[in-house]
């Protein structure tokens, strides 16, 4: 979701490719779903991102690489040479995995407002009449069968936040699910056994601000609900939510409109006031809040068998977020302290709940 932000880290990932982290095993004796991290470091350093890797390696029994940058289309349309910035990023995470623990692949279809195709690597978006031309379908196949081939993930999200498009592009929706179909069914066809949904964002679905909300949350969960998982971004400051009474009006609304396994690709809830005077953004947060949305979580993902849960970012970036450049800061200020350490690396409450679930 966030990593157009830092494209430094790329070539941090390849010079830093070796999988020797430590790896120990986890185990999962009474509970039935994993708990992992996205890759997303802390610092601009080797350091940090060989850090992260580790703290994966002994905090978690799965892990999310979320690609969620430009597409080579131009490259993929026209059987043309790859950019190099693209495969030097894919072999720099490529080379990290970490072979005893599940793998969970998120990529983007979409820009970062998901309004849109994602820009190719010169910031041009491919010429398409509508999202499944022929060449667009063709290309997104070639250019999700590359990654899945480079990281042979367990589960795959094969676009990220798609309810967006049809709140931000609606006239785009039809178009998007018969590119999405023929694609996700030539990858099921290479890869039968692998897991695929398309990723939605909770917050955003949940009370949509729409003109005829009951249609639209039938029409995303009828779509949604034909992947082999539904696959859950949730963020519950962005929707003003801070109570456990809070959340779990949330879960309970998600429960009600699916009867897939869950999996929360990607969660995380401030630690910290979030205060971004551009935007006209307060909010206020706490360690003790962040606390109890993961508790919530947790209980819900007992009781309602989740697949696994995947937290944004296992600490604070405050130092990674101060390379930014000016235009995107704010945006990257939103999720900049939701870590389970803080950015000087203590651990905050919501790390001994992990750990506590973690053992068992």
């Amino acid at each position: 979701m966030k990593s157009k932000l830092y494209p430094m880290l790329y070539m941090l990932l390849l010079i830093g490719c070796s999988n020797d982290e430590p790896t120990d095993e986890v185990e999962t004796a009474t509970r039935d779903f994993q708990l992992g991290f996205t890759t997303w470091t802390y610092a601009p350093t080797l350091e940090a991102v060989n850090d992260t890797y580790s703290f994966i390696a002994n905090n978690s029994d799965i892990y999310a690489e979320h690609i969620d940058n430009k597409i080579p289309w131009d490259a993929w349309i026209n059987d043309l040479a790859l950019p190099t910035e693209f495969t030097n990023e894919i072999i720099g995470r490529a080379n990290r995995k970490m072979i005893d623990k599940e793998l969970l692949l998120s990529v983007s279809l979409l820009t970062l407002n998901r309004d849109e195709l994602a820009s190719d690597f010169d910031d041009t978006t491919p010429s398409y009449t509508n999202l499944d031309d022929a060449s667009i379908k063709n290309a997104y196949f070639k250019h999700i069968n590359y990654l899945v081939d480079a990281f042979n993930p367990d589960y795959l999200v094969i676009a990220i936040e798609v309810n967006e498009l049809n709140l931000k592009s609606p006239e785009k929706w039809d178009s998007y699910k018969t590119l999405i179909v023929d694609v996700k069914s030539r990858i099921k066809q290479s890869y039968p056994d692998l897991k695929v949904s398309e990723s939605i964002s909770l917050h955003n679905l949940y009370e949509p601000e729409v003109a005829n909300p009951k249609s639209h949350i039938a029409e995303i969960f009828n779509h949604i609900n034909q992947n082999d998982f539904v696959a859950i971004s949730f963020y519950p400051f962005l929707k003003n939510l801070s109570s456990k009474s809070d959340f779990q009006k949330v879960f309970d609304f998600l429960h009600a409109n699916t009867t897939l396994p869950i999996a929360f690709v990607e969660t995380a809830h401030i630690a910290e006031n979030l205060v971004i005077p551009n935007l006209s953004v307060s909010i206020d947060g706490d360690e003790i809040g962040q606390s109890d949305y993961l508790e919530t979580l947790l209980e819900n993902a007992g009781n309602q068998n989740y697949e696994f849960i995947i937290w944004w970012a296992h600490r604070d970036f405050d130092a990674l977020w101060e390379t930014f450049p000016e235009e995107v800061k704010d945006l990257g200020q939103v999720w900049r302290d939701t870590g389970l350490l803080s950015e000087s690396g203590k651990e905050r409450p919501a790390y001994s709940v992990w750990s506590a679930s973690l053992q068992n």
